[in-house]
């Protein structure tokens, strides 16, 4: 009911019967399919190797990023000593697994045998200590219970970001260890394995702090069938016993030692963030953020992944765009508010790029006035809908109902796609909310808007290749995008937080 009487009230401030700009058509028809696949063509050819963070193939394309960025005239605004560069330098540390049991009386489970290893807080060699059952794994559930030097035992929901984010708080309170039961199946976990065996080959990353030891724990996802020789108990009933959440019935559970045998190599790297900065007039001083990631999966052995929906689609999209506003300034038609266009890399690591720049922002964030991210905008076959020209949208009006109906008349006036929103709700199975570079702009109280269309079968797959883009479609999506920058950097007042709108 909140947000239907926000959106009431901002109905005339946004003009629902606005007429098409005549600019915007203009500028707008300037983005083409041959625009975009000329871009994407290259993006995710072979010789750019699939574009791994920190990989020849990621250098390549940030290479290609830039020099598109300087032929626009647009500037680089990236101090970097003396000079200004269209790079963002993401210090980055790769920590590869060469083993990580986990040993439970006198059964010994090896990475994916029930168990995937995805914490970096621990140190090389086998550790053994007490196990304590944390419940859900909230910060009160620790009142009460002593985990110093121990391993916690938390049942967690199914989303990575949610079990590190609980696995922060043990390290807080002094654990050594996680250890997350996020499914309620073993065949789900299963299922989570086979991702993450790319993840073993590779490398996982983090963003380098430069502290010598992060406060993170060892973090183990492990299977449901595992809780019976852990704790005696069925995972069915410690999540009785999670759901009560008194302290008095945690302590009842009696878990066995654990001993957890980690071996990994750390190396540091270097990998960059891209950016273009088109200076605007009047509102210059506020910034509209484009974005997209540009870094795919790289090589597996002689199989190349190109990444052509994945994202080279979103990057092209960033890339069309930037020339779109930058011939309109040119013209004399350039923005109001200042516009960056940025590449993130690291995005398949798990959002570091992004997260770097949210950390170590170009521009202050509380300048920024909203995020518009692409990932995944080419294709037209999630199995939900296929053949529709439909753009699933996440987040437009998580923080703001002003952005959510700037963003619905956009499409209402100029490309009419099916706007579908089923990925928007935050307790969707596959919190798409959280999995994307627009994440880290939400998280600082900045409204976003992504743009995708959900998965498919060559999903982080060797053929996820050009020839599958829809190209119709995709340029409509683009275009959306555009119109709805242009929305944005040329109104009068920035989307205000609803929160701002109650006070």
């Amino acid at each position: 009911m909140r947000k239907i009487l926000l959106g009431l009230l901002t109905l005339g401030a946004l003009n629902i019967q606005a007429q098409k700009s005549e600019l915007a058509v203009k500028y707008g028809n300037s983005i083409t399919e041959a625009g975009l696949m000329d871009q994407l063509n290259i993006l995710a050819s072979d010789a750019l190797e699939g574009r791994e963070t920190g990989e020849r193939g990621q250098k390549m394309a940030a290479a290609l990023l830039s020099d598109h960025f300087q032929k626009l005239g647009l500037k680089a605004p990236v101090k970097q000593g003396d000079q200004m560069s269209y790079y963002q330098n993401v210090p980055l540390i790769s920590t590869k697994i060469r083993k990580a049991d986990l040993i439970i009386g006198k059964n010994k489970y090896e990475v994916f045998d029930k168990i995937i290893f995805v914490g970096s807080g621990v140190t090389n060699g086998e550790v053994s200590a007490d196990v304590v059952f944390v419940g859900d794994g909230a910060e009160e559930r620790y009142e009460g219970l002593d985990v110093q030097g121990k391993v916690v035992l938390m049942i967690t929901p199914n989303s990575y970001q949610k079990a590190v984010r609980l696995s922060r708080i043990a390290a807080e309170k002094g654990a050594k260890l996680a250890l997350a039961v996020r499914t309620e199946k073993d065949e789900i976990l299963e299922e989570l394995i086979s991702s993450y065996r790319g993840y073993y080959e590779s490398g996982r990353m983090t963003v380098d702090t430069g502290i010598e030891e992060p406060k993170f724990v060892g973090l183990y996802f492990v299977a449901p069938s595992l809780m019976k020789d852990l704790t005696g108990k069925t995972y069915e009933k410690l999540v009785e016993i999670k759901d009560a959440g008194s302290v008095s019935d945690l302590k009842k559970v009696k878990a066995k030692p654990v001993s957890f045998d980690v071996a990994k190599d750390i190396k540091r790297i270097n990998s960059e963030n891209v950016m273009g900065y088109l200076e605007g007039s009047d509102l210059k001083d506020e910034l509209v953020v484009v974005t997209s990631h540009y870094d795919h999966l790289g090589r597996r052995g002689d199989k190349i992944f190109n990444g052509a929906d994945d994202d080279g689609s979103g990057t092209a999209g960033v890339m069309e765009m930037a020339e779109a506003f930058a011939t309109a300034k040119a013209d004399g038609n350039g923005p109001r508010r200042s516009m960056l266009f940025l590449a993130f890399t690291g995005e398949e690591k798990g959002l570091l790029g992004s997260e770097y720049y949210a950390d170590h922002p170009v521009f202050a964030l509380e300048n920024t006035v909203t995020n518009l991210n692409m990932d995944m905008i080419g294709r037209n076959d999630n199995e939900n809908y296929k053949g529709k020209d439909y753009v699933c949208l996440v987040g437009s009006d998580k923080l703001s109902t002003q952005l959510h109906e700037i963003s619905e008349q956009a499409n209402a006036t100029y490309t009419n796609l099916e706007l579908n929103y089923v990925y928007n709700d935050e307790n969707h199975p596959e919190q798409i909310y959280y999995r994307s570079d627009h994440w880290n702009f939400a998280k600082n109280r900045i409204p976003v808007i992504f743009y995708t269309t959900g998965s498919h079968d060559d999903y982080h797959q060797e053929t996820d290749t050009v020839e599958k883009i829809e190209r119709d479609v995709y340029l409509k999506r683009t275009r959306l995008v555009f119109y709805t920058a242009w929305e944005l950097v040329n109104r009068d007042k920035r989307p205000a937080l609803d929160e701002q709108m109650e006070n």
